[in-house]
C-alpha cells in the first residue's frame, strides 16, 4: 500500500495539474475575448470611416450641384422648343442642347458611339435628362477613353463623335454646355454631378433605352 506521504504527493501533483489547466483556460478566454474586442472596435472603426467617407461624397455632389460650372453656356429651356418632328432640324449651336427632336431616342445607358448620332435623336435623350458627351478630331485618344469609361458607367449619359464643334471635347444637357481640354478637367465631374438627371431635365425619369441603339 501507498504511504500516507507518497497519496499526499500524488493529491498534491493532482491539485497542480488541475490549478495549471485552470490557469491555461482562464489565459485562453481572456485571449479570446480580448481578440474579440479588438475584431469589434476594428469592425465598428472600419464601419464609421466608411459613414464618414460616403457623407463626405454626398456634401461634396451637393456642393457641386449647387456651384455653377466655370464656362458653362445656358439657354433658356422655355424658349427650347420640344414638340415631336419627322424633319430634320437646324439648330443654333453645334452640339445641340434642345429644341424640337424626333420621337425617338438615343439610348443613353451609359452608351458609347463610335459614329456621329442624329441631332433630332440625341436631343430626345437629353429630354429625358441625360448628359451627351461629344468629341472631335482634335481629342487625344487616351482622353476619348477616359470619356469612355465613364459614360459606360453613367446611367442617362451618352457619347459620340462630333465633327463640326468648336471644342475637342463638349459636354452637354438640355438648355447646357461646357467645353473642356481634357478628360480630367474637374468641370467634367461637375457636369456629371450636376446634370445627369439634373434640376434642368424637362422629363425626369423618362427611358433612356429601348429607343435607338445606332445611327441609322
Amino acid at each position: 500500500m501507498a504511504s500516507r506521504s507518497q497519496t499526499a504527493e500524488r493529491k498534491a501533483r493532482i491539485d497542480e495539474m488541475r490549478r495549471v489547466e485552470h490557469a491555461r483556460e482562464r489565459r485562453n478566454r481572456i485571449i479570446t475575448i480580448t481578440a474579440s474586442a479588438v475584431v469589434v472596435v476594428a469592425l465598428v472603426g472600419f464601419g464609421a470611416f466608411v459613414l464618414n467617407q460616403e457623407s463626405d461624397k454626398k456634401d461634396e455632389q451637393a456642393a457641386a450641384a449647387k456651384a455653377p460650372v466655370k464656362g458653362e453656356k445656358s439657354w433658356d429651356a422655355k424658349k427650347l422648343g420640344r414638340n415631336h418632328v419627322t424633319e430634320q432640324v437646324k439648330y443654333p449651336m453645334k452640339p445641340p442642347v434642345g429644341g424640337d427632336h424626333n420621337q425617338v431616342w438615343m439610348n443613353c445607358d451609359g452608351d458609347v458611339y463610335k459614329d456621329a448620332v442624329p441631332d433630332v435623336n440625341a436631343v430626345h435623350s437629353l429630354e429625358h435628362g441625360s448628359v451627351w458627351v461629344t468629341y472631335n478630331d482634335k481629342a487625344s485618344d487616351a482622353d476619348v477613353k477616359a470619356l469612355g469609361d465613364r459614360v459606360k458607367k453613367t446611367p442617362y449619359s451618352l457619347m459620340s463623335p462630333y465633327k463640326d464643334q468648336t471644342g475637342s471635347i463638349m459636354l452637354s444637357a438640355w438648355g447646357k454646355q461646357v467645353t473642356v481640354d481634357s478628360a480630367t478637367d474637374p468641370r467634367v465631374d461637375q457636369f456629371f454631378t450636376k446634370y445627369v438627371q439634373g434640376p434642368q431635365t424637362p422629363e425626369p425619369g423618362a427611358a433612356c433605352t429601348g429607343g435607338m441603339d445606332a445611327p441609322q
